[in-house]
Formats: structure tokens, sequence, C-alpha cells
């Protein structure tokens, strides 16, 4: 009696297994059975990308970055956003300009400047026309190592988007670790690959990894691989075209979304004796099917037209000349652009000291070291300077600088008369609106 029982009971197991066969495994769900990675995570949507309070907290005196997320999140992320883990590279390409749309495609852009392109000033260049921005560069290890330089070099906030956060770096693990904690508050992580100055040959970084193409594969496919935000990268250009074009397909195939291209080699360092090469840019512009962006020989806004329509960029950038003048974007010209552009300019009714007021507000709202403020008064006010250079001599004198002593040094050269007006076209003069920006 007991066979038999058991002899039903294992010709109903038999019956039950004919009738529900086990299902067939994808390669991509076998990976994720077998995967540790894949008993731990919870494979849901991601998270909210709702950042209003972070970035109210990183606008608040006492700037400090919140923890990068734990090892349990970042696999996550890596698995669910990996651009070439699972996704062809038409879909990464697609992803790229989807990425860039959803932003507005930004054509007129700040610059990464060390030191200079600092909150205060981004949020100026913003109000006057820029549509995107670039932090200063940013050390990637000290940036890890040191919470006071984090806290002082990097502050942002809600109306600081679209954003790009540069960093430096010669080590791929440590350029990760930066990079995560910037991520929850930008639209792109950037790497600086095209800063030729000495600093950058002594830390092996910048434009001399341009020696080192192993090593910048490995630094862009580190971030590529491993972030929620996309990568972007900034160059300087080969003396030879075809190795400049193989340089940014490389770039591109290592999982960079989006590249600026400074149109001068590294040895080209002086922006006013060596002009930027607007057709090798459009030669990048043309080998590679993710946005590029245009930096060199933008000094007003026919300068931004005309580099469009020569190299079929997405986006320019402006450094130096947005120093001078914060409203280029706007469509004011300094006098040296302005009387001498052959075209009937006329009186803005904006200047470089308005400028700098608004600038000096800024910064007491959104405090960053006083350096940044010395250099951004001596570049708004050089042509004032040279005007009455006893003034200039005075600020130079001060060991410690005050907004006091500031907004009273623009008192003094009012009282002295001076004024050096911004310049528009005239045809834009009836479109100004009572804050000199063109409407």
């Amino acid at each position: 009696m007991r066979s038999k029982i058991l002899l039903v009971l294992l010709l109903i197991f038999l019956s039950l297994q004919a009738t529900n066969p086990k299902p067939s495994v994808s390669p991509l769900n076998a990976f994720m059975a077998t995967s540790s990675v894949a008993q731990t995570l919870n494979l849901s949507s991601p998270p909210s990308q709702n950042l209003d309070g972070e970035d109210d907290l990183l606008c608040s005196e006492s700037t400090q970055l919140s923890e990068q997320p734990d090892d349990y999140e970042q696999q996550r992320l890596s698995i669910l956003h990996s651009p070439s883990g699972y996704l062809s590279e038409d879909s990464r390409i697609e992803g790229a300009w989807a990425h860039w749309k959803k932003l507005g495609q930004p054509k007129l852009i700040v610059a990464p400047m060390v030191d200079n392109s600092e909150l205060p000033f981004r949020l100026l260049c913003r109000k006057y026309g820029a549509e995107a921005a670039y932090t200063p560069m940013l050390h990637s290890r000290i940036f890890t190592e040191n919470e006071k330089y984090r806290s002082l070099e990097f502050t942002t906030c809600k109306e600081d988007r679209p954003l790009f956060v540069q960093f430096c770096a010669n080590d791929p693990d440590t350029l990760l670790e930066a990079a995560r904690r910037v991520e929850p508050y930008c639209d792109y992580v950037d790497i600086n690959l095209g800063c030729p100055q000495r600093i950058a040959r002594r830390g092996n970084y910048g434009a001399f990894l341009m020696d080192k193409l192993p090593l910048v594969r490995n630094l862009v496919e580190k971030l590529a691989l491993n972030l929620n935000v996309p990568v972007s990268c900034k160059i300087r250009v080969f003396p030879d075209l075809q190795d400049t074009i193989n340089y940014a397909r490389m770039l591109e195939d290592a999982g960079c979304s989006l590249l600026a291209v400074h149109g001068r080699t590294r040895d080209e360092k002086d922006g006013k004796k060596f002009r930027a090469s607007w057709n090798t840019i459009k030669a990048v512009k043309n080998a590679v099917r993710i946005p590029v962006l245009a930096n060199g020989n933008i000094r007003h806004m026919d300068d931004v037209q005309n580099c469009l329509e020569e190299t079929g960029v997405d986006g320019v950038l402006s450094a130096e000349s947005l120093l001078e003048n914060p409203a280029l974007f706007a469509g004011f010209r300094t006098a040296e652009w302005g009387l001498g552009s052959g075209e009937y300019m006329e009186d803005g009714k904006l200047d470089q000291a308005d400028l700098l007021v608004e600038y000096l507000r800024l910064c007491e709202k959104y405090p960053v070291p006083w350096r940044m403020i010395r250099a951004h008064v001596h570049k708004m006010l050089g042509d004032w300077f040279r005007i009455h250079p006893q003034v200039r001599e005075d600020l130079n004198a001060q060991s410690k600088l005050s907004f006091e002593f500031l907004y009273d040094m623009v008192g003094r050269l009012r009282e002295l008369g001076l004024r050096i007006p911004l310049y528009v076209e005239s045809t834009q003069v009836g479109r100004m609106s009572a804050n000199g920006i063109v409407t």
C-alpha cells in the first residue's frame, strides 16, 4: 500500500513538471542570476532627480557636498546606465543627443577658467545671456581628500544649470571618486584634457595627457561606465589634423557624450598671438557623432554667429572675453570691439563698473575666496585702472579686501568722472530692458 502511494505521488510530480517547463533564460538574465550584484540590487526605476534640497544646501554659506552613495547604489546605477555595458554604439550616440536636447541645446556657454568661472560669475553671465557654464577646473585628488577644498572651490544652486563640473586627473579611480561626489549637482562631469600651463605638465594632467592616450581612454571609460550623468571632455588640437580626428573618435568610442574643442595646440598658449583654427574644429565636428562645442576667437556676438556657421558646431565657449565683459552674450561689446568694429554702435547704458557691482552682490550671497573676487575686479576694471592707476594701486595695497572697500572704490571712480560704456548695435538700443539686457 505504501509503495502504491509513493508511485502515485511520483506520477503527479512528473505531470506537473511536464505542464510547467522551466523558462528559458536570456544572456542578460543569466548574468544577473549568477551575479552577486543581482542578489542585493533592487532593479527598480532610477531614483527621482529632484535635487532642490541639495541645491539649497550648496548655496548656503557652509557648503558641503553630501556623502557619496554607498556601493550598493553605485553598483545599481552602473548596471542600469552603463553606456557600453549593454547598449550599442548607436544607442549611446542617441543617448548623448537625447541628453543634450533635454538641456535645451545651449549654444552660449561660459568656459572653464581656473579661479574665474565660480558660482557668482556664472550667475552674472547667465543673467546676461549665457545658457550653460563650466565650473573652474577642480583637482580630482585634492577634491577627494580635502573637505575644505571641496566646500570653497565648488558651490552651486538650482539656478546654476545646465552645469559642467570639470576635473583634472591622471588616475581613473581617483577621478571616479571625485565625480561621484558632484554628479547629483551637475549635467556633465567634464575631464580637462586641454590645460597647457606649466603646472599641468608638472602635475601630469590637462593637455599633457595627449602623450598618454591609453590613460586618457581609461579615464573616460571609468566615468562612462560608472556615473549616472554623461561624461564630457575638453581638448586642444594636435598639430596634425588626422591626429586630432583620431583623438576625437577615440574619446567618442570610450564613452564621451560631448566634446569641447579648443582650436589651438598645446604650445599655442597666447590667445592674442595665435588664432584658434575653426577649420580644425569643423573637421572634428564632421568626424564624430556626438555634440561638439567650439572654443577660441569668441569676442562678441558676431564671432559667435560666424563660428556657428563656419564650423557647424552645437555651441560656443568664451573665456577671456567674458572676464572683461560678462554681458558679451547679451550683445554688449567693450570699446575695443565696439568703436573699432566698423558698425554703427551706441552706448548700451551699461558699463563694467555696473557689472562689477552686480558681481559683488552675488558674492555676498554666495561667498567665494577673495582671490577670485580680486581677479575679477582687475579684469572688469582693467581699462578704468589704466586711466586712474592710483585707484588700482590702492586696491593692490589692500592685503585684506572687504565689500565696503570695493563698493567705495567703484564710487571713487564715478566721482573722478570716469565712465567707459559697453556698446551695442544701434538696432538694439530700442530693445533694451530696464536692467540693460537686450530683449
